[in-house]
């Protein structure tokens, strides 16, 4: 078999390397653009928990983490001066070109052939006998295929920029900083013994309130912001002890989360598609270098599955690449739009609060806690320090209405929808304003597109106070949609709107619902009876 695989990173090179090592006979070549020490960004980070099948199909990564790389167990948060610590998180870290050189020297001695400062189009590949699309998420290969794989690509609104720093953190920091323009964030952590990645995030208003949005993106790759470099030493100077940012092709993006339906073609020649080229998810909680390596494992396993019937090869590696990408997805999203929103976060929860809903913005209080139990257990004891009781058994009251804990019980009305919220008589809950005390009743959109206008009917809600002797709703009660869109009205609510906020949920879920509470995700979850 001739397998061609166009570009040379980490997922394209453990490719060569494992075919070539389950089939000495393969005949496999990479091609990558670049030269072989190019390399853009700084380093990439793996979770301890997440590397069994990269480490049983080769050793390679392992020993580059061992021998290059650096580990931790901890995150810290930074706030207001304050710094949390939360462990059970053991990771480990590597600089991407150290990463590359390795798998680079491994593929050759599996016997790979490499061609650096080589691009190739789709044409110049058809001798082979399968094509392996590892071009990243701006694959010639695949945008040469048309419409027919199938994919999606959403643009978050918050922006970012990757710069390196001479500053050694001491494992996963998240600084949040508020300067004079608004809230930015860091993502850092050490990659080597003298340095550090420092990934930066912040939104569009604050971006441009800063100038931030002078550089000129048409510059061609390799050349960096160095306007957004200075500014940012400057905004992070204490946090980085007075050091440098390094720059790699650093510049501004909105980061992009692509999914694809068929990662494979039979026409007009063989295509695979692997890591970026196929799936990204967001740098918070998937890293796409071990997605991409994992997709090699699984495409390299489908090849020696299937030596003598290349369609059944390609339809397994779907089957078995697909489902774990999806998860990993699925689990970032919720975190990309802690990072959309993470200003009004930062103004609004005291420093342990904010943690906890940062760390909880894809799993719950539970899963939290059998990572890091001393420190949910912190949580847990800050919340009854202020509220004098556990947080489900917080005694909610308002001049109008009150319950006596924060699960409550929702009357469904004929029609199915929540219709009263049950504490000291039943609250009334309409999508229309009513006489007395009522909650207002809002349906959460099935895409976070559709949340603008949910935004609007709740602000339309929350300003009735004062119109022709009406009085403002108790509560805002959410239904419908999904998790995350339920959560982000409420939090409009809570947040921007100052109203308290229910959210009505599908089942009787008391981790959910401690986790929602806990978080200041909502005021009370209620539950259909």
């Amino acid at each position: 078999m001739r397998v061609a695989v166009a570009g040379g990173g980490p997922g394209g090179l453990f490719l060569a390397a494992l075919i070539r090592q389950a089939d000495p006979t393969a005949e496999v070549t990479v091609f990558e653009r670049n030269r072989a020490d190019d390399t853009f960004g700084f380093g990439v980070v793996f979770s301890d928990r997440t590397l069994e099948a990269i480490h049983q199909a080769d050793p390679v990564l392992r020993r580059a983490l061992v021998e290059h790389g650096r580990h931790w167990d901890e995150i810290e948060v930074r706030l207001k001066g304050e710094r949390i610590r939360c462990g059970g998180n053991g990771m480990a870290a590597v600089s991407r070109r150290t990463l590359l050189l390795l798998l680079q020297d491994r593929a050759r001695d599996m016997g790979a052939t490499l061609r650096f400062s080589t691009e190739v189009t789709l044409d110049d590949l058809t001798g082979y006998d399968l094509v392996v699309a590892a071009d990243g998420t701006g694959s010639r290969i695949r945008d040469a295929l048309g419409t027919g794989l199938g994919v999606e690509v959403e643009t978050a609104g918050a922006k970012f920029i990757w710069f390196g720093t001479d500053h050694l953190f001491d494992g996963l920091t998240f600084i949040h900083e508020s300067g004079p323009d608004g809230v930015f964030a860091v993502h850092g952590y050490p990659i080597s013994d003298t340095v550090s990645t420092f990934i930066v995030e912040t939104d569009e208003a604050s971006w441009r309130r800063a100038g931030l949005d002078a550089f000129d993106v048409s510059q061609p790759p390799g050349s960096s912001d160095m306007r957004s470099k200075k500014y940012l030493e400057r905004l992070f100077s204490d946090q980085i002890d007075g050091g440098r940012l390094l720059t790699n092709n650093s510049r501004w993006a909105n980061f992009r989360t692509r999914r694809t339906r068929r990662w494979h073609t039979l026409s007009p020649v063989p295509v695979a598609l692997l890591g970026d080229a196929a799936h990204t998810a967001h740098f918070s909680v998937g890293s796409g270098t071990k997605m991409a390596m994992e997709d090699a494992v699984a495409l390299a396993g489908a090849l020696a599955a299937h030596p003598d019937d290349l369609p059944a090869a390609l339809a397994a590696y779907e089957r078995a690449a697909q489902p774990p990408v999806r998860r990993i997805q699925d689990s970032a999203r919720p975190s990309l739009a802690w990072w959309e929103n993470f200003g009004g976060y930062h103004d609004a929860f005291e420093p342990w609060q904010f943690a906890y809903h940062f760390l909880t913005r894809s799993i719950t209080d539970a899963r939290l806690a059998r990572r890091a139990p001393d420190y949910v257990a912190g949580a847990h004891r800050r919340w009854r320090e202020e509220h004098g009781a556990q947080p489900l058994d917080t005694p909610f009251r308002t001049p109008r209405w009150s319950a006596p804990g924060r699960l409550v019980d929702i009357v469904t009305g004929p029609d199915g929808l929540p219709a009263a919220v049950r504490g000291t008589g039943d609250l009334p809950l309409s999508a229309r304003p009513a006489p007395g005390a009522w909650g207002a009743l809002l349906a959460a959109p099935d895409t976070e597109a559709g949340l603008p206008a949910s935004f609007d009917r709740l602000a339309g809600q929350a300003g009735l106070a004062g119109q022709d002797g009406q009085d403002a709703p108790v509560l805002v009660a959410v239904h419908g949609g999904t998790p995350l869109t339920r959560a982000l009205l409420c939090e409009r609510a809570r947040l921007r709107e100052r109203l308290p906020a229910l959210t009505v949920e599908p089942d009787h879920d008391l981790d959910r619902a401690l986790t929602t509470v806990l978080s200041g995700r909502a005021d009370l979850v209620g539950v259909p009876r």
